[in-house]
């Protein structure tokens, strides 16, 4: 009786956390979490820091991402959570890299920014909680709405590193894409 109480506890055991490695893994992205401030410090460059801790805004049309076209996802700088695909990347005209929808919604936290004397509303990653940008009601259909982000706050996989860099999950967006 003894023996049979210890098995299933340690089945139990191993269910619960085949649960957690499976439930973690929801957002798509490998390891999605915040280092340390000091740790920050030393992996970002200055603007990326400014930028995601100190909700700075990166200059338009002089960052990495406001004109390309390649295809692929944005993850965070941070945390590496998938946060947009280039197929909802539009040209805004604002100089910095605009999307019509966040590539996993729960990845993409919306808050109210009150600063400048302005009412906004502000995007931020939900692991790390670095700011990314605002969010507009004027993008095109079929959401009419524009993620306005900073490169700063993201890094970009190309489609053909999604597999290597543990993102393999979002290999179907490009591959319907080009079906149709």
């Amino acid at each position: 009786m003894k023996r049979i109480t210890i098995l299933i506890s340690v089945s139990l055991s191993f269910v619960f956390f085949l649960f957690l490695s499976i439930t973690c893994s929801k957002s798509g992205s490998p390891s999605a979490q915040k280092p340390e401030n000091l740790e920050l410090r030393k992996k970002l460059t200055d603007l990326q820091y400014r930028v995601t801790q100190e909700d700075e805004t990166e200059p338009p049309f002089q960052n990495e991402y406001w004109d390309n076209h390649k295809p692929g996802i944005y993850v965070d700088i941070v945390s590496k959570e998938a946060l947009f695909s280039s197929k909802d990347k539009f040209e805004s005209g604002t100089g910095w890299p605009s999307f019509t929808k966040p590539l996993v919604k729960e990845n993409v936290v919306e808050i109210v920014d009150n600063s400048y004397g302005m009412i906004r509303t502000e995007v931020r990653s939900k692991k790390a909680n670095s700011h990314l940008g605002h969010v507009f009601d004027d993008g095109p259909l079929p959401t009419n709405k524009r993620y306005c982000t900073n490169s700063a706050s993201m890094e970009f996989i190309p489609k053909d590193k999604l597999k290597e860099r543990g993102y393999a999950i979002f290999l179907s967006e490009f591959t319907e894409a080009e079906k149709d």
